[in-house]
């Protein structure tokens, strides 16, 4: 009798994963604008009521992050106390990178400086100076790209590298919670913690593939390859996945380590070469001031709420702090999952260090080069990015390469560097809802990831026919990134539970280890004494018999009568020391 393969996915999870999945696929592409209009009326609610819990929580997170690194729990290895690092800081480091903020960077870092330029926060001054509203939008991209993000993604990586390379638990969220919720994580609760996760990954990968596909077709057209359309979108999208499911077979240790690798030297030849070729200089001096500007004002700017703006403030606020905070509290899974998978054998400080002040450094020398050099164009150059006031997000890019040397090499370059961010992150993607899937399996079946990366790019594609027979090409992905920052309300507080748990984690085994070492200095300190009054009894022993008393005969005469002549015989005397023995 041939006995049946059982199903590597944990039905609890993933059954219910395909029914959100498949229900909100088919609802956006059937009626992708009905859908948007609801959800964005929706997400509109939630942002500006829950504006200040974001913005609040968020700080929270940094400040978690540091306290875990520089307190007493920084010492404690994720993993066993002698394993080595999974895998050399150059490769880990591209890795959690590449998975966590490639894309983003290379839609966002001239788009973004060149908005806030054009359409300051409600409140400042119209009077304003040009280079000072210049200044002010380059510290807003370095707080929405900042410490603040990479905080987000350490409170869910921390907590589940912890629990899986401590405590030898499997890779899934739920056990970010065990330590508040006990046995009860393997119920229900684990399993709705880890549906959102897989939900929130698959949503966010797949608007992200969908908008960056849009900005690839874009830069075909600027080339004059091909003029951008659905067809196009779709065969970008078809090559991507392709390239994706290949990356997915070749495994974790060749296809994203050496992609990652690849294109974070990639992404360092053309930021050099928009420095070389732009202003260097001016970006030099403008990342130095920037980089003061942050820090000076980092708490007032990440507790900025616009309560005296009113609609204005919330409307401003909604469309990018808090909406930054919600995509990356929606990614946070994702990217938090993957980069604990990849970091057995880092010690907490490492861990805090390596993913929290390195990428944001890297950052912020990004969002310097791309938009110092963007707004640099427009305020002293040949300019004309921002059109009345707006800035196209998809062309911006190309516009301000368009004005440096050799603007077709780099083009080129930069869209290789897109297509290789996306196949990292949608290979990732597959990686980390895989291991979800299948219970938190290290090392999921090869073919199950293959299916994941497969269902992304489908999704992405599925909502982008969608929106374009409905006239409205993003309107579909629209609903899907508005349905991803909805989901990061509820999924907020598992992040602030996780924070007390991983807390309360550290702190008992700290007790434990303080335990253990007072243990140990007992023991020693009772060998000591105990050692100690062996010696001295000892000495106190031989001391006696030294001072004792020998009598010899004299026998040297045979006619004189045998004289009983007392010697006194000292092997040792102590120093400064009376024997009462010798007086007797």
């Amino acid at each position: 009798m041939v006995q049946q393969q059982k199903s590597p996915w944990k039905i609890a999870v993933a059954a219910p994963t395909a029914v959100l999945v498949l229900g909100f696929v088919g609802v956006a592409a059937l009626a992708p604008r009905w859908l948007g209009d609801i959800l964005k009326d929706a997400n509109t609610s939630v942002v500006n009521d829950l504006g200040w819990y974001y913005s609040l929580i968020v700080a929270g997170f940094v400040a978690f992050a540091l306290l875990v690194a520089f307190g007493p729990y920084g010492n404690i290895t994720l993993g066993k106390d002698d394993d080595p690092p999974a895998y050399s800081l150059v490769s880990w480091f591209a890795m959690l990178f590449a998975a966590g903020m490639g894309i983003g960077l290379v839609f966002w870092g001239v788009a973004e400086p060149l908005s806030h330029y054009a359409s300051p926060p409600p409140g400042t001054p119209a009077d304003t100076p040009d280079a000072e509203k210049a200044q002010a939008a380059m510290t807003t991209s370095f707080l929405h790209w900042g410490l603040s993000a990479w905080a987000v993604y350490i409170v869910v990586g921390l907590a589940i590298a912890y629990t899986v390379h401590r405590k030898g638990r499997k890779v899934s969220l739920r056990w970010a919670l065990e330590p508040l919720f006990g046995r009860h994580v393997r119920g229900w609760i684990g399993d709705v913690v880890d549906v959102f996760a897989i939900v929130g990954t698959l949503f966010g990968v797949a608007a992200s593939l969908g908008f960056g596909a849009s900005q690839f077709s874009a830069g075909l057209e600027h080339l004059g390859i091909l003029q951008s359309n659905i067809w196009v979108l779709m065969v970008v999208i078809v090559i991507i996945t392709s390239l994706a499911t290949c990356s997915v077979l070749s495994g974790l240790d060749r296809g994203i380590k050496w992609l990652s690798n690849t294109n974070l030297v990639l992404a360092a030849v053309l930021a050099i070469a928009v420095l070389v070729l732009g202003q260097p200089l001016f970006v030099l001096r403008e990342f130095v001031q920037t980089i003061g500007d942050y820090m000076s004002n980092f708490v007032s700017l990440s507790f900025r709420t616009l309560p005296y703006q009113g609609a204005p403030g919330e409307t401003w606020l909604g469309s990018w702090t808090t909406y930054y905070w919600g995509w990356w509290i929606s990614w946070s899974p994702f990217v938090g999952i993957f980069i604990a998978r990849i970091s057995r054998g880092r010690t907490v400080r490492e861990f805090v260090m390596g993913v929290l002040a390195v990428p944001a450094l890297v950052t912020f020398l990004w969002f310097s080069i791309m938009g110092g050099t963007a707004l640099w164009q427009q305020l002293y150059g040949p300019g004309n990015i921002v059109s009345d006031g707006k800035v196209n997000s998809v062309t911006a890019l190309f516009e301000v390469l368009n004005h440096l040397p050799a603007n077709t090499v780099l083009v080129v370059g930069f869209l290789i560097l897109l297509v290789i961010f996306f196949v990292t992150s949608a290979d990732s993607a597959a990686f980390v809802v895989d291991m979800i899937a299948t219970g938190g399996e290290q090392n999921p079946p090869v073919l199950t990831r293959v299916m994941w990366a497969v269902l992304g790019g489908g999704i992405a594609a599925v909502l982008l026919w969608g929106g374009a027979s409905s006239g409205d090409l993003t309107a579909g992905l629209g609903a899907l990134q508005t349905m991803t920052i909805l989901a990061a309300a509820p999924f907020s507080v598992v992040m602030v539970l996780a924070c007390i748990a991983t807390l309360r984690a550290f702190s008992r085994e700290h007790r434990q280890r303080l335990k253990l070492e007072n243990q140990i200095l007992h023991r020693e300190m009772a060998e000591h004494v105990v050692d100690k009054v062996t010696e001295q009894v000892t000495e106190s022993v031989v001391d006696h018999l030294e001072d004792q008393v020998i009598t010899v005969v004299d026998e040297s005469s045979d006619t004189a009568p045998k004289v009983r002549k007392p010697l006194r015989i000292k092997l040792r005397r102590r120093k400064g020391r009376e024997s009462e023995h010798s007086k007797k």
